[in-house]
């Protein structure tokens, strides 16, 4: 018979294992190095590129006055009065159809136009005002003490200077992001922190080195492949901390983000996608005629494919880590088998997030060809369409790649490392195995 004393030690072991929900036990130094070995050419070719492309600003032009491109202040109405259309031969006056005034119409059969008066709020001609004439079938009306912002034309006659271009929204989307912003940090504490100082240094890198490196004439697959680098590193250190989980995490987007930039490339130039198809991509090609377009749209799949990537590759990297440290005795094969399981549940939800968002963004797009009555077949083979397919479908490749090389890379890893399973773990699954034999022989 065994002693009791004997008994008593796996006992106490098993029970401190069990119950132990701390963090999973660092890896090797050995591991260490090899991870290591990888990640540091990494950042350091990052870092290379940072200052090799750095722009410093956005290059400066003469304004077009078309879009955006336009110089603007903002203003504020101070009254709207509402007057005849025909007073003041505004175009598109609504006409009679012989069913009687609706509302808002007089019986003239003219309309009813709403003349606002307003009041430049910013720049040098602070106090400045002038009247805006809005159509009573106009999507936007206006309304006393409603702020707005005006456009300025220096070139047009003194009277037609001004002219409202959009509403000011500062104050709901300030408060939206200051919302979302208290749900993260109340749900997530140090962590949603954290996330929100890498939104913020993401952000950072986009606005202060992507955008204005890719006016400046910096190639722009090459900003984007070192920008996304720099957000990669950022991000997901910030957030998860300088482990090895991180780190496999890191490595597993790298990957995917290369395979998203060999089909990108590949089959943006064989469905001939120039990336000039709206007013947008047009106004930054007749003011920037040396930017790549084309570049421009492979640099946007790979940024955009970057946030759900770090995602799907953290999420399996934490997985296969957990499954190790609930199980010390599970292979690579048995690590791998488990986390494809959680993965392919990832990578149906994933997908189908990432083609709904594309569809819901060019849903107005979607409609004009059903009003057109065209084929199927038509509507994807307009250039439009072909950019957010090849756009969804590279990006959806390279997220269900993501899920297998990062669950593998993950697999080898933590079974690789001796150190970081502990001896404790090691020790408690045979010790079980030990008393239930002796149980059975004493039965």
């Amino acid at each position: 018979m065994t002693p009791p004393h004997r008994d008593s030690e796996p006992q106490g072991h098993q029970h401190g294992h069990t119950h132990s929900h701390g963090p999973a036990a660092p890896v090797s130094a050995r591991l260490r190095k090899v991870i290591a070995a990888v990640l540091i050419p990494f950042a350091a070719a990052v870092l290379v590129g940072l200052v090799a492309l750095w722009p410093g600003s956005a290059p400066a032009h003469e304004r077009t006055g078309v879009g955006f491109d336009r110089e603007t202040q903002q203003g504020k109405v101070v009254s709207v009065v509402r007057i005849d259309c025909g007073d003041v031969n505004a175009s598109q006056v609504p006409v009679d159809t012989g069913t009687g005034p609706p509302e808002g119409r007089p019986a003239t059969g003219r309309g009813l136009c709403g003349k606002a008066t307003v009041e430049v709020t910013t720049g040098s001609d602070k106090g400045r005002r002038f009247a805006e004439v809005v159509q009573p079938d106009a999507p936007r009306q206006l309304r006393a003490g409603q702020e707005v912002v005006v456009a300025y034309a220096p070139d047009a006659p003194r009277d037609l200077q001004y002219s409202v271009t959009d509403v000011n929204r500062k104050f709901p989307l300030v408060l939206l992001a200051g919302i979302f912003a208290v749900a993260v940090v109340l749900v997530g504490r140090m962590r949603g922190v954290m996330a929100l100082v890498a939104l913020a240094l993401s952000f950072a890198v986009l606005t202060l080195f992507i955008l204005p490196a890719i006016l400046q004439g910096s190639n722009p697959l090459l900003v984007a492949v070192v920008g996304a680098g720099a957000i990669m590193l950022i991000a997901l250190y910030i957030c998860h901390g300088p482990t090895a989980r991180t780190s496999v995490a890191v490595i597993g987007t790298l990957v995917s983000l290369m395979l998203i930039g060999l089909l990108g490339s590949l089959f943006i130039g064989w469905a001939s996608l120039s990336g000039n198809t709206d007013d947008s991509t047009g106004i930054i090609h007749g003011l920037y005629p040396h930017i790549d377009m084309s570049g421009l749209l492979l640099a946007g799949v790979i940024i955009g494919s970057l946030g759900v990537l770090d995602d799907v590759t953290v999420t399996q990297t934490s997985a296969v880590w957990e499954l190790r440290q609930a199980n010390p005795t599970m292979s690579t094969r048995q690590l791998y088998r488990a986390g494809i399981r959680i993965g392919r549940d990832h990578i149906a939800s994933v997908v189908n997030t990432l083609v709904l968002a594309y569809a819901g963004a060019a849903l107005p797009l979607l409609l004009l060809f059903t009003v057109a009555q065209s084929g199927m077949g038509t509507v994807a083979n307009s250039e439009l369409v072909a950019e957010e397919i090849v756009r969804t479908l590279v990006g959806s490749i390279g997220l269900v790649a993501s899920v297998p090389v990062t669950t593998a890379l993950a697999a080898v890893v933590v079974s690789a490392d001796r150190t970081g399973i502990g001896p404790e773990a090691m020790a408690s699954a045979p010790v079980r195995a030990g008393r239930g034999r002796r149980r059975r022989a004493r039965s």
